[in-house]
C-alpha cells in the first residue's frame, strides 16, 4: 500500500538466506534485473544476506562485474556473517569461482551442468559461534 501511495512498482523476489540459491531462483534474478525499472531498491528484513546475495548477482548480471570482485557486497560491513548459516551463500559463489569461473564457465551455465544446492547445502559447515551471533544475538531469520 505505501509503494501504491508513493507510485512505485513493488517487486517481492524470494531468496533464503540458509538455503544454496537454485537455478531457478539465479535465473529468475537476472530476467528480474533485466525488466524493472530504475533506480531501484532492494532489501530484507536485515539488509545483509538476502540483500547481499541479490546485490552480487545486480553486479555481476547488470553491471558486469566479476563475481569475485561482487562478493564484496557479503561482508561483515553490510551485517553478512560468514560464519553462520547465512555463510552457505558465500559457499555457493566460492563453489562456483573454483569450479566453473576457473574453467571459463558463465555463472549460469556452471549452475546448469554441474551445480547441486542440495549437496552444496549439505557440504557447508557453519561455525556455532557464528550460529549463536546469527541466530541467537542478531536474531536473524
Amino acid at each position: 500500500e505505501a509503494c501504491e501511495r508513493a507510485g512505485i512498482k513493488l517487486e517481492n523476489w524470494t531468496v533464503t538466506s540458509r538455503g544454496a540459491p537454485t537455478l531457478e531462483q539465479v535465473r529468475g534474478a537476472k530476467e528480474l534485473f533485466e525488466r524493472i525499472a530504475y533506480p531501484a531498491l532492494m532489501h530484507c528484513k536485515s539488509g545483509a544476506d538476502r540483500a547481499g546475495l541479490m546485490s552480487v548477482l545486480y553486479l555481476h548480471f547488470r553491471k558486469g562485474e566479476p563475481i569475485d570482485k561482487a562478493m564484496r557486497m557479503l561482508s561483515l560491513r553490510y551485517g553478512h556473517v560468514r560464519q553462520g548459516m547465512t555463510g552457505v551463500i558465500d559457499h555457493f559463489f566460492e563453489e562456483y569461482l573454483a569450479h566453473g569461473a576457473s574453467k571459463g564457465l558463465p555463472l549460469l551455465a556452471w549452475m546448469e551442468h554441474a551445480y547441486d544446492p542440495a549437496k552444496l547445502k549439505s557440504e557447508f559447515r557453519a561455525g556455532w559461534w557464528g550460529n549463536v551471533l546469527v541466530d541467537k544475538i542478531l536474531r536473524r531469520e
